[in-house]
């Protein structure tokens, strides 16, 4: 359901959800390029989430052609991958065959005269460095020591999964909250439910607020007084959760909620905002030409969202998939600029008066605002 192609226009990104079978996407934008595999619905095998500690090894099963059983470390500057070879009667290494370049990994041992595949993926969980690639035969075990790009990242698994992107995601974010916005609230609540429990952040839900707080619900509410109404009392929910850390917060869909009001994002700004939108696109290509002409046109979600998530077609059931090309494309956000969740921050700080994403310095007033020079944020 949820694979992703991903594109960054300002700030945003780019998902494409679809029901096609597995294979990789790719294409160049203004400044990066983003590669996400795009999963088969029927195939779909997600696990439980469980917590991984980044400065630790551990034992798991590889995705692989075989049951393989390895061991992995994250060593600061390189990443160590251990695999048992017992029963493999690898004679030399001239029995293994080793390949790593950009985020792809193949590891085969040769049997009876030919190659099986260990290993095989093209997602690692970030980028390294090909050349400086070392292994060796270690008793039982085959030794991968792998140079990462960016060595101020901890890996929490040697491949991009639910559970390494999500621990991964916990460190790259700092805290900054999360705002799913977009077409349906159905869709919102189930997508942010899945990410607050893989991040450990509260969930929040502004139509169970609203509903809680009217006595009512958010449909009566609507045919009594208005959606003008509904949309500035959770403009008030989204003003007092501005504030908050570590929550995902799920906001009403459609013309209910202040994601389509223009007056209404600066406290959205406070954190990292999700825009989920269903599309009729058939493809990815068709899907990326879509965003780019609703951004082009002004459309507040496209424009002003951090990440755009387009659906083809929704089904409950795949939450966890959309939420997880969600987090995918987030990474890559995050890792472009890293100092975003500190500007995020000190928007909060001097009172997320509008001005994102050029924030301006103390004392600024929106109500009488010429052009100023943006606040810079210190190193």
């Amino acid at each position: 359901m949820a694979g992703a192609i991903a594109s960054a226009s300002a700030s945003a990104t780019l998902c494409f959800s679809s029901q096609n079978p597995i294979k990789t996407l790719h294409f160049s934008t203004k400044t990066h390029s983003f590669y996400f595999p795009k999963p088969k619905v029927s195939a779909l095998r997600w696990n439980s989430v469980r917590p991984i500690s980044p400065m630790h090894g551990f034992s798991c099963n590889c995705f692989s052609t075989n049951s393989t059983h390895y061991e992995f470390s994250d060593g600061s500057s390189e990443v160590e991958l251990r695999l048992q070879l017992g029963g493999q009667d690898v004679q030399s290494a001239k029995d293994m065959f080793v390949d790593a370049d950009g985020t792809s990994l193949t590891v085969k041992v040769r049997q009876a005269g030919s190659f099986i595949t260990l290993i095989d993926t093209i997602s690692l969980f970030e980028k390294i460095k090909p050349a400086e690639t070392i292994w060796y035969i270690d008793d039982d075990q085959l030794v991968i020591n792998l140079k990462k790009q960016d060595p101020d990242l901890k890996w929490p698994d040697i491949m991009q999964s639910w559970e390494s992107l999500s621990a991964g995601s916990m460190q790259l974010l700092k805290g900054t909250s999360i705002y799913i916005v977009g077409d349906s609230t159905e869709i919102n609540q189930k997508v942010a439910r899945e990410l607050a429990v893989a991040l450990g952040y509260t969930p929040l839900d502004t139509k169970e607020l609203l509903e809680t707080f009217a006595k009512i619900t958010v449909d009566s509410w609507v045919l009594a007084e208005g959606s003008d109404s509904v949309a500035e009392a959770e403009s008030a929910i989204l003003q007092s959760l501005s504030s908050h850390v570590r929550a995902v917060v799920a906001t009403l869909g459609g013309s209910h909620g202040p994601a389509g009001r223009s007056d209404k994002w600066r406290h959205l700004y406070s954190g990292f905002t999700f825009w989920l939108s269903q599309t009729v696109a058939i493809d990815e290509d068709s899907a990326k030409k879509e965003a780019k002409r609703h951004i082009q046109d002004g459309s507040l979600g496209y424009s002003n969202a951090d990440v755009v998530v387009k659906l083809q077609g929704w089904d409950a059931g795949h939450a966890k998939s959309v939420a997880q090309a969600s987090l995918s494309a987030l990474k890559q956000l995050i890792l472009s600029d890293k100092k975003l969740p500190g500007k995020k921050s000190l928007y909060i700080r001097l009172g997320c008066r509008g001005d994102w994403p050029n924030i301006k310095p103390p004392g600024w007033d929106p109500s009488t605002a010429t052009d100023a020079p943006s606040a810079t944020l210190q190193n």
